[in-house]
């Protein structure tokens, strides 16, 4: 009798997929109990994922000291990122305040998180957002947690504005004044001391940007330790707190969901506290330098603003710095200026030169052959012009091809402008008559 052998199959028991479990941890306020509690909040939830045996910590997400009307949470951010990339099955957060205070923005993102087949848990309201009654309760919920931020938003505005009529500042950074413990402002001997300088090189005619790097050379700090710019002098020279008085409520928040600050141009009332702390500039001092800064902003101004790309506008780079050159008006006309000389000096980019527009678009038509300057011939045809020296161009084309030009600067006549010659012309009769 043959002997009968069976093969006997082992079953293979699959191993069940952990469910990958993240969390979402903020609080709104910089604070040290804030941030001690945020610490808390990582702390719990990573103990009760890894405590699960059924789940798997992808993560822990949390944002400091930012709010939950805003969208612009880089961990909040990168934890959506992590989920369309398919990391994350189910995410635990404390409630709906805290992962988003804007109804639309809550929506919004449970409704992809749905899409994508990940859960959130609210523990406080006890809600998934992917069960059937989710998106219900939580628009509910959410509208009242958004009504909820309007009201704390509102009150603190009541708030500053009742101080503001009493010609209170609950919070003043600045250079040259420290607040006392009583509330009042002192002068910092030290820090007042770069404020009169400004002030005094202002007087003397300097602008702000030979200001900020005389700054610089002399090793003087802005208040937030940084190096000095054109913005910064600006700030200083502008401020009419260095005269002892104060102008309030110069700025808003547009509303309480995307706290952008603007500026009050006569949209709510603004109060002018006089002798309110002592002053470092004397008012005619300050005075004087506005007028003078005002005819300065006149001077380079152009008369019709715009803010239309120009066909030059990041094309034009400076191969001494790396920075691009920027479209500038001045007294004898528009030029094309390399970034860094505008802003810092020819100090920090002594090779760079500015260059005419008229020159610039002439230079075009000599490489590009043409009788008229042609936008759409321009774009189709150069990528990039370089700078390497002055009175030096090197046009680089979409097809790979170089080609150098040198240019020349132009007379003094033409540089002249129609208001500049009739100037001149006035004050040569009126000396000739003079005689």
């Amino acid at each position: 009798m043959p002997r009968l052998i069976q093969k006997i199959e082992h079953s293979k028991q699959s191993c069940p997929r952990l469910l990958r479990v993240a969390a979402y941890a903020r609080v709104s306020s910089g604070k040290d109990a804030m941030l001690h509690s945020l610490s808390a909040q990582v702390g719990y939830y990573t103990e009760l994922i890894q405590g699960n045996p059924e789940w798997q910590l992808i993560g822990i997400y949390s944002d400091e000291a930012l709010t939950g009307t805003k969208e612009t949470r880089d961990e909040f951010q990168r934890m959506l990122t992590d989920c369309r990339e398919g990391k994350i099955d189910l995410i635990l957060t404390k409630s709906i305040s805290r992962f988003a205070r804007n109804t639309v923005t809550l929506l919004e993102t449970v409704r992809e998180l749905k899409l994508l087949n990940v859960d959130v848990y609210f523990e406080e309201q006890g809600i998934h957002s992917i069960s059937s009654d989710g998106e219900l309760m939580l628009t509910i919920l959410a509208s009242y947690a958004q009504e909820e931020s309007y009201s704390a938003s509102e009150n603190q505005k009541w708030r500053i504005r009742k101080q503001f009529q009493e010609g209170i500042v609950s919070s003043l950074q600045m250079l040259g004044y420290r607040r006392t413990k009583d509330g009042s402002l002192e002068i910092v001997p030290e820090e007042a001391e770069i404020v009169r300088y400004i002030f005094d090189e202002a007087l003397s005619g300097k602008g702000p940007l030979l200001i900020a790097n005389l700054l610089n050379e002399k090793g003087y700090k802005t208040i937030n330790g940084c190096e000095w710019n054109k913005t910064a002098v600006l700030r200083i020279l502008t401020n009419e707190k260095y005269t002892g008085n104060m102008l309030l409520q110069k700025f808003y928040n547009e509303n309480h969901i995307t706290k952008k600050k603007m500026v009050n141009n006569n949209v709510l009332e603004q109060y002018y506290v006089q002798d309110s702390h002592p002053a470092i500039i004397n008012i005619r001092v300050f005075e004087t330098v506005e007028m003078m800064l005002k005819k300065r902003s006149e001077q380079f101004t152009a008369p019709n603003p715009t803010t239309n790309l120009y066909p030059f506008s990041g094309i034009i780079h400076c191969c001494n710095c790396g920075r691009s050159y920027r479209r500038k008006t001045t007294p004898t006309g528009v030029v094309w200026v390399c970034s860094t000389y505008n802003t810092k000096g020819k100090k920090f980019c002594p090779t760079a030169k500015q260059i005419p527009e008229p020159t610039l678009i002439t230079a075009c038509c000599d490489v590009l052959k043409l009788l008229k300057f042609s936008v759409e011939n321009f774009n189709n045809n150069i990528k990039q012009i370089l700078v390497p020296a002055p009175n030096e161009l090197i046009f680089l084309f979409h097809d790979g091809r170089q080609e150098h030009h040198i240019w020349k600067d132009r007379s003094r006549s033409e540089s002249w402008t129609s208001e500049m010659k009739a100037k001149a012309a006035n004050t040569t009769k009126k000396r000739r008559w003079n005689k």
